[in-house]
């Protein structure tokens, strides 16, 4: 019979990954993300390194490489639109990834961003109960895969409420412009879906002598500052970068853990902040568009 070992068990030492970043952080409340991302990643007892892109492709591809070169053990990045060359060269190379933020149309790689169809549907149906009836939507290219399912969305809330869908009121697109040609159609509310295209609608408003809340009802998917510091403050969908940061390290994490595993798609659910552009009173944050009964212009 064996005598028990009088040595110390022997502890295997935690493994620790260095995981590379590659998004703008000075576009939308991508600042905001990086943080929430960094804080993931330490949390999980891992190592984080930024490569800052512009949104271009070309950036993004430079970033992707600067990670490359610097061996990290796995990719967090907010694609550009309107190109996924970067995403697919990761893919082919077996490097693991996770697409943050802007969901791709695309089911070869892991994705974690905010729901989209019936958040926006939701918004629509928002203005709608305040009594709006031409309700425009501003938002971008057809291809982008988050303005494909807002579009939707907003589709689908008019059907909800009862509205015509009118292709006059819809504009696609990231041209200086595209805010004007809409406002040209007079609408009497907006829904702008994307957080980087509010300040040309804000803008063209104010050129044409239209009060916001008033004589315009505007709602915004995405919540920024300029979004919150307003006047008035823009009633908005605010995406959970908190709980979209851990999911994408924990998703990564499993990746590398398990390479043949099947993608996953993971759509987070935004708040509502509730504020007075619509031409409510504002009433704070929840997790769905709240309906009110008040009427707006129509």
């Amino acid at each position: 019979m064996s005598s028990p070992s009088s040595a110390p068990p022997r502890r295997r030492a935690p493994l620790c990954y260095r995981f590379g970043v590659a998004l703008a952080p000075d576009t939308g409340g991508r600042a905001e993300l990086a943080a929430a991302i960094e804080s993931a990643v330490l949390a999980e007892g891992c190592a984080v390194t930024f490569a800052e892109t512009t949104g271009s492709v070309t950036s993004e591809a430079a970033a992707a490489r600067t990670l490359r070169a610097q061996g990290v053990d796995g990719v967090l990045l907010a694609p550009a639109s309107g190109d996924d060359t970067v995403v697919t060269e990761l893919v082919r190379i077996g490097l693991p990834t996770v697409l943050v933020d802007r969901l791709a149309p695309r089911d070869d790689v892991d994705q974690v961003g905010t729901e989209n169809i019936e958040s926006t549907s939701e918004l629509t149906e928002h203005l709608a109960a305040r009594g709006y009836r031409r309700i425009g939507l501003l938002a971008g290219p057809p291809g982008d895969g988050d303005a494909d399912e807002r579009s939707l969305g907003y589709r689908l809330g008019l059907g909800r409420a009862g509205l015509r869908w009118d292709a006059a009121l819809v504009v696609r697109g990231g041209s200086p412009s595209a805010a004007g040609v809409l406002l040209a159609e007079r609408p009497s509310a907006v829904v702008v879906a994307g957080e980087g295209m509010l300040g040309a609608v804000q803008a063209e408003a104010r050129d044409r002598g239209l009060r916001i809340g008033a004589e315009l009802g505007l709602v915004c998917h995405g919540d920024t500052g300029r979004a919150r510091e307003a006047d008035p403050p823009v009633s908005a969908l605010a995406p959970p970068f908190g709980d979209i940061a851990h999911t994408a390290v924990r998703l990564l994490l499993s990746r590398i853990a398990d390479p043949a595993r099947r993608p996953r798609t993971v759509r987070l659910t935004p708040s509502f902040a509730h504020r007075s552009s619509c031409g409510c009173p504002a009433q704070g944050s929840s997790t769905a568009a709240a309906s009110s009964s008040s009427q707006a212009p129509s």
